[in-house]
């Protein structure tokens, strides 16, 4: 959306001048309908709607569209302005200076005999708080994989290797499958499927925390995740926290899918940051595409357990990813799946009538996971994967491609 500058000397806007105009996200279905006394308005959209307003005595500034944000070309402009000029901050940090920071905090929570367990799910959020935290109180770090039966096609056996032989961090392996599976079964509701799924790894997480108590005498107090900014920001704080100004999106099984009588305590050396701040792994680790704790409940469209629908999805996407890799493109890519649609189309396989299962292939780029672009392959490319996932997973017969960005949908389908 465009928005226009009203006045020559707004503290928001700078050197901007009367009349100058410049594209922002501004999604909100909220606006301004009567201003505070001492503000004034000094932005405001195409339509009409309070862009930006500002305090000049009480120096107090607001802004009604996200300024963070890759849809917002101006983004680091704004930001760099406000802090270094309007609030005349020192660029005196550097990223290692907040990571050696939070490793102090984490020294400082944790009591020196403490135990502290990390849940790792494979991907890089969980992969970098361990690596923080290890470096923080060294082995009294126990990680623990658990295996859903909710992973992609030889997850655990890859996973499992990164992390013993690449990032040397101390893990145990559990398979859960029959666990979680059973408690799924029959469940259709996304939001519902999250809260269970983090209601059974906080189950699995206690009794972790039970054997280790039985080996050194007192039982772990904390737990540490990956979560990361944009995770709390989708979940959205619980009522009764004082924070209801928006709507939960999806709930994350790290922070909205979290039970109340959770007996650990956090720890979630993440939980301020954006992807794209984080470091301090193996670069071949870093560049690998997201894949969700909820796993591939939430890329399947109803129920995980109904017939052969996690086996066929982990078959599709891992012909649509290496399809992406031998074409060189998995580094520009920020995030690629496949999707069980749960419905069935009509086609012909083998010169004969079929009704069988839609598959749909997602990819997007992104900065920071707040805003997401559908990707624009190629056409022969797509059309060659097609064919690969129709011809060797049995059941499949049609293929979709999803062209939405973010927003109005979110990366995941659920």
């Amino acid at each position: 959306m465009e928005i226009e500058v009203l006045c020559d000397e707004s503290e928001l806007f700078g050197d901007k001048c009367k009349g100058d105009k410049q594209v922002v996200w501004m999604s909100h279905g909220d606006e301004v309908a009567k201003m505070p006394d001492g503000f004034r308005v000094v932005s405001t959209s195409q339509q009409g709607a309070v862009a930006a307003v500002e305090n000049h005595v009480r120096r107090f500034y607001g802004l009604q569209y996200h300024p963070e944000v890759t849809h917002s070309p101006l983004r680091m402009d704004t930001l760099r302005h406000f802090l270094f000029d309007v609030c005349g901050v020192s660029a005196d940090w550097t990223m290692e200076d907040v990571l050696n920071e939070e490793i102090k905090v984490i020294q400082n929570t944790v009591a020196s005999d403490d135990h502290v367990i990390c849940a790792l799910s494979g991907g890089v959020d969980s992969a970098v708080a361990a690596t923080l935290v290890h470096k923080a109180i060294g082995d009294r770090l126990h990680c623990i994989f658990v295996d859903n039966g909710l992973l992609r096609n030889k997850e655990r056996e890859r996973v499992m290797d990164t992390f013993e032989k690449h990032l040397h961090l101390p893990v145990t392996c559990v398979d859960a499958t029959e666990k979680f599976l059973s408690e799924l079964k029959g469940v259709v509701d996304p939001e519902r499927k999250r809260k269970i799924i983090g209601k059974e790894f906080i189950s699995i997480f206690d009794e972790f925390a039970q054997e280790l108590e039985k080996k050194f005498g007192k039982k772990p107090a904390y737990l540490v995740q990956g979560t990361l900014y944009p995770d709390v920001i989708e979940s959205c704080p619980p009522p009764g926290s004082g924070r209801n100004h928006s709507h939960t999106i999806k709930s994350h099984h790290n922070v909205g899918g979290l039970p109340k009588d959770m007996k650990l305590k956090l720890i979630e050396p993440l939980k301020l940051l954006f992807k794209d701040e984080i470091m301090n792994v193996p670069e071949g680790f870093l560049k690998r595409h997201l894949f969700p704790g909820p796993g591939l409940a939430v890329r399947v469209i109803g129920d995980v357990t109904e017939g052969n629908r996690l086996e066929t999805l982990r078959l599709v996407d891992e012909i649509f990813i290496q399809s992406i890799k031998d074409a060189g493109l998995y580094d520009e890519i920020w995030q690629a799946f496949a999707v069980f649609l749960g419905i069935q189309s009509v086609g012909v396989q083998g010169d004969q009538r079929s009704h069988s299962d839609v598959v749909g292939l997602r990819a997007v780029t992104s900065q920071d996971g707040m805003t997401a672009t559908w990707y624009r392959f190629d056409w022969d490319f797509l059309d060659n994967v097609s064919t690969k996932i129709t011809n060797n997973v049995r059941g499949v017969n049609r293929v979709v491609l999803d062209i939405t960005s973010k927003p109005p949908s979110t990366i995941e389908w659920e």
